[in-house]
């Protein structure tokens, strides 16, 4: 189904949102939007849901995989506000993810569990929201692949990540169980990422619920959404591999010229696999066994 406008989706897409969990796709330009809905399809949404401007074409083979909204978003407008109006349209407690097109959510035991095994298991721990981190994906060419995105040669950093206590200016403390992470491209080619856009986690895995409002630095205004565990135990987190950096560095006109290749000493080939990930440390299985 294809609406004209985030209007026309509230307006009759309402349907769509009353059983999850739900996709929601924001597509940036047209590098690998079928694939990006096609894996999304297969982790187990119950819908899927993607967002782009008039001017983007709807990729004919992912055409019946999910729905299409046309939206134009202003000059440096994020996607918070989308993401609000979906939350206030919503039932309480149906789960929601979101990412951007050439970005693949994994999880672990994502190869044989569904999404809503998951987030199952993660609501009976009494949680309403999984920290993710974004994992930067490129091409190991940037000559054969200009725009660095290159799904069948990928290539991701093996260390190289960290996390710095997030500050509560109004206590002059730390946050409680929240952390800043930082690592991959942002990191390494820092010079070229405004210092505000330079953390890799987000919020990307939430519940419904009345009054919750995504920031613009992927958090939210309910303090314990952004927690990484609860109180008692390690909780389940997730990884999205992007390609979202990548390539936004390669065509950003500033640094494309002043970079070369993705590559160093610490990368490896991505393996498309759970495991690879959880391996590296990138993300925590939890009690789910």
């Amino acid at each position: 189904m294809i609406f004209a406008s985030l209007n026309d989706f509230l307006s009759r897409g309402r349907p769509l949102l009353a059983r999850g969990p739900v996709a929601l796709i924001f597509a940036e330009d047209a590098v690998e939007i079928a694939s990006t809905v096609d894996h999304h399809a297969k982790a187990g949404f119950a819908g899927v849901i993607v967002f782009l401007s008039a001017d983007i074409e709807i990729p004919a083979e992912a055409e019946t995989a999910a729905h299409w909204v046309r939206h134009e978003r202003r000059a440096g407008e994020g996607i918070a506000p989308v993401v609000n109006a979906i939350i206030a349209a919503a039932p309480p407690t149906v789960w929601f993810y979101y990412c951007y097109n050439a970005e693949y959510l994994f999880f672990p035991f994502c190869e044989h569990r569904s999404v809503r095994e998951l987030l199952t298991f993660h609501a009976e721990e009494r949680r309403d929201a999984m920290l993710c981190y974004v994992v930067d994906l490129y091409a190991p060419d940037l000559g054969r692949f200009p725009n660095a995105v290159s799904r069948e040669e990928a290539m991701l950093d093996q260390s190289g990540y960290y996390a710095l206590s997030r500050h509560d200016p109004a206590a002059g403390r730390p946050k409680d169980r929240q952390l800043d992470f930082f690592g991959g491209l942002r990191w390494r080619f820092e010079q070229h990422v405004p210092w505000d856009r330079r953390k890799i986690d987000r919020i990307a895995l939430f519940r419904a619920q009345p009054g919750l409002q995504l920031r613009d630095d992927h958090t939210f205004n309910i303090e314990e959404c952004n927690t990484y565990a609860c109180e008692w135990h390690n909780n389940l987190t997730a990884v999205i591999a992007s390609f979202r950096t990548a390539k936004a560095l390669k065509t950003n006109p500033a640094s494309a010229a002043q970079i070369e290749s993705f590559v160093w000493h610490n990368s490896a080939r991505f393996d498309w696999h759970s495991q690879q990930l959880m391996d590296l440390g990138l993300m925590e299985p939890g009690q789910w066994f």
